[in-house]
């Protein structure tokens, strides 16, 4: 008998659909000597500590590091799993071959590897089913093509070292800190510091903006514009910092004629936008409907599942050499529901440029693109997805948009001005996307008249005032972008240019990361921004080694995983890395003390950066006779901080947004300085506490 086992339900249906298998029974399908059956995404999962030791239930810093010599495997404790894996576990022990049919992936092989492991079936002869598609014909034709299962032990290499790596990193570290700086009143209630190889540094990036943000102090500028013709010029050299200069060239130019001295179009060829990789989707369609990364991500598998786009967990924006002839029979298909769009292409002579077909840049899966399956009875999230999906997969074959820009050169008493304009020749692609193209021009754009060289007339020269703007705060579409090209945030110039290319996380995960820091409390949604809270700050300025919030080492790590993919790196040298990386964190953080004071800087304010000065009673800015409202009260609550105390707030950047610090936050902060402060948990995490004294590790 063979067993396929399918990542879902969902799947093992289609697949006993396309193979004609039509035996229901309990947890699988059966007929034609084949038993079809499947999990509920991940069944097996690592071990907690306190099963490898009880003692190790109880986190204490005594028993840290902990890295098992060899790790084992335990079902996850979620309703059905023991049932259903039981069924997998009989079906396997009788198979003669055993087909892996989970998502064809990292995170899929590792789903099936370690319910074989944990069957004790990992010397049963496997196979692998590659799917790009849910399509009939896609599961056809994979079964035409099923691999030998081990080719593909170096994808579960790097997933096992993926999942061991980030217990390793984040059971140790989460354990470390909330031991060492997370207990309240002196009692046994603790906050929980979540620690995470990938979601840390995501996190340290969003609180360095805000804090960039916050401390922002604007600068007043000038401009010399003017108008000429109704058409608005620009002073061609630098805009002033202060007034009075500006004002000598206002005064030199007013009531002087204004000359054209130079007309110059260039026409500019704008290339079809490339096909989607998730991150792509998920920043395009948040950017235009503000829908979440996960969100999108759901969204995207729903459309997977009912066969309307490919697998969407790729990172790849191509499609491979062998897509070539399904292209035109796809397109086609779409008219039924976009004729006006697949009008105009010539479905026998499509244009295959590289920036489509590129067998180099498609790894397990090439971009998502719709199947040609008509959508019925989709929800909205998926509705909007579906389109955006569809719209980017037609508009890769449309024309180039060739755009005329024109320059137009002018001076007036010898001060240069210039004025640019854009003339749309030929749509092209553009056509596609009208609202958004035009609402993008609209901002920057302007129409000019027909200028001849050498014509001159009166101008009306004028003056702006305007002020240098803070950095945005992140939205889900920036940090997605900023986690996707995480080696621009590494100051090491040479690290830097070996990261250009290495991202934090992947596709699949990075959506999840942001939900797991909303979740925890470390960042909120503000509308669309996302912004750190209070105790995503703390957390921060708490972890003194750099790395740990540094997108340097999740960058190099995710890196190595690749090359324990391709077989170019051991995969015991990498987990040895791992440990001997925790290790040092341990040994050096312990060594290392928060309370450690900068003798030669005392403190500056977190608004301005000027230094900060006591008063009689109480701390403020050095600044305050220019503005700055910054001012810290060290008594509250009938507890007085020292001046030590302050300046470790101070230096450690521990502050919210305010003028002064919330009285909560205070005995938090306090509370990890060590100092005997009665503030317990909120009633129901202490509910919590009190029903299970023994936490299991926190995920990472």
């Amino acid at each position: 008998m063979k067993v396929i086992i399918a990542e879902k339900p969902s799947v093992a249906r289609d697949i006993a659909a396309v193979l004609d298998i039509t035996g229901k029974k309990k947890g699988y399908i059966e007929g034609r000597g084949c038993a079809i059956t499947w999990a509920f995404g991940h069944l097996v999962t690592l071990q907690e500590p306190g099963e490898y030791d009880p003692a190790l239930k109880r986190w204490s810093l005594d028993t840290l590091p902990f890295v098992p010599d060899k790790f084992k495997l335990t079902l996850i404790k979620n309703r059905g799993v023991d049932e259903q894996f039981h069924i997998i576990e009989a079906l396997c022990q009788q198979a003669e071959e055993i087909i892996c049919a989970t998502d064809a992936g990292r995170e899929g092989e590792l789903i099936f590897r370690y319910i074989l492991a944990q069957a004790n079936c990992e010397d049963k002869p496997i196979r692998r089913l590659w799917l790009n598609s849910l399509t009939p014909e896609a599961i056809q034709e994979a079964f035409k093509d099923l691999k030998d299962g081990h080719d593909y032990d170096a994808l579960y290499a790097a997933a096992r070292c993926r999942s061991e790596s980030d217990w390793i990193v984040g059971l140790n570290s989460t354990r470390y800190y909330t031991v060492k700086h997370g207990r309240i009143g002196g009692g046994n209630d603790r906050v929980l510091w979540s620690i995470g190889r990938v979601q840390t540094p995501v996190l340290a990036m969003i609180v360095e903006r805000d804090d960039t943000i916050l401390q922002f102090r604007p600068q007043l500028f000038w401009e010399l514009t003017s108008r000429y013709r109704e058409v608005v010029f620009k002073y061609t050299g630098q805009r002033f910092e202060k007034p009075e200069k500006a004002q000598v060239l206002l005064d030199k130019i007013s009531g002087q004629p204004f000359n054209i001295t130079g007309i110059n179009g260039k026409e500019k060829k704008e290339q079809p936008p490339q096909l989607f990789d998730l991150t792509t989707l998920q920043r395009e369609v948040n950017k235009m409907h503000g829908l979440s990364a996960a969100d999108t991500l759901a969204a995207t598998q729903n459309l997977y599942e009912k066969k309307l786009v490919t697998y969407p967990r790729t990172d790849s924006r191509y499609l491979s050499q062998d897509m070539k002839p399904r292209i035109p029979k796809i397109l086609a298909q779409l008219k039924a529901i976009r004729p006006d769009d697949i009008a105009p292409l010539n479905l026998d002579k499509l244009p295959f440029s590289k920036r489509i077909i590129d067998d180099s840049k498609v790894t397990d899966h090439h971009a998502i693109i719709p199947t040609g399956v008509k959508p019925q009875h989709i929800g909205a999230h998926e509705q909007l997805v579906y389109e955006a999906i569809t719209t980017q997969f037609i508009a890769a074959f449309y024309p180039v948009c060739v755009k005329n820009i024109t320059t137009v050169d002018g001076v007036s008493n010898e001060v240069t001005f210039q004025a640019k304009g854009t003339q749309v020749m030929e749509p092209g692609w553009t056509a596609l996307f009208l609202k958004k193209i035009q609402s993008q021009e609209a901002a920057d754009d302007q129409a000019l008249p027909a200028f001849e060289q050498g014509e001159t007339g009166p101008h009306a020269p004028s003056l702006h005032e305007g002020k240098t703007k803070p950095p945005n705060h992140f939205t889900e579409n920036s940090l997605l972008g900023a986690m996707e090209a995480a080696g621009k945030f590494v100051e090491d110039d040479a690290l830097r240019e070996a990261l250009k290319e290495r991202g934090i996380g992947t596709p699949a995960t990075r959506a999840a990361i942001i939900e797991t820091l909303l979740n925890r409390n470390y960042i909120r949604r503000e509308k669309k921004q996302l912004r750190c809270t209070d105790m995503g700050r703390i957390l921060i300025a708490l972890i003194q080694d750099p790395l740990l919030k540094s997108p340097e080492m999740t960058g190099e790590w995710e890196e190595k995983l690749k090359q324990i993919e391709r077989k170019q790196l051991d995969p015991d040298v990498f987990m040895t890395g791992i440990g001997d990386y925790i290790r040092g964190l341990i040994q050096t953080s312990s060594a290392s003390s928060a309370d450690r004071v900068d003798t030669d800087h005392w403190a500056s304010c977190p608004l301005c950066g000027k230094e900060v000065v006591k008063g009689n009673r109480a701390y403020g800015c050095s600044g305050w006779n220019e503005g700055c409202p910054f001012v810290l009260e060290p008594e509250c609550k009938g507890i007085t901080l020292n001046p030590r105390q302050v300046q470790t707030l101070l230096q450690q950047r521990i502050l919210p947004q305010p003028i002064r610090i919330d009285d909560e936050l205070r005995m938090l902060i306090l509370s990890t300085q060590g100092m005997p402060i009665d503030l317990r948990l909120p009633s129901a995490d202490r509910q919590k506490k009190e029903k299970k004294t023994d936490s299991p590790a926190p995920k990472s």
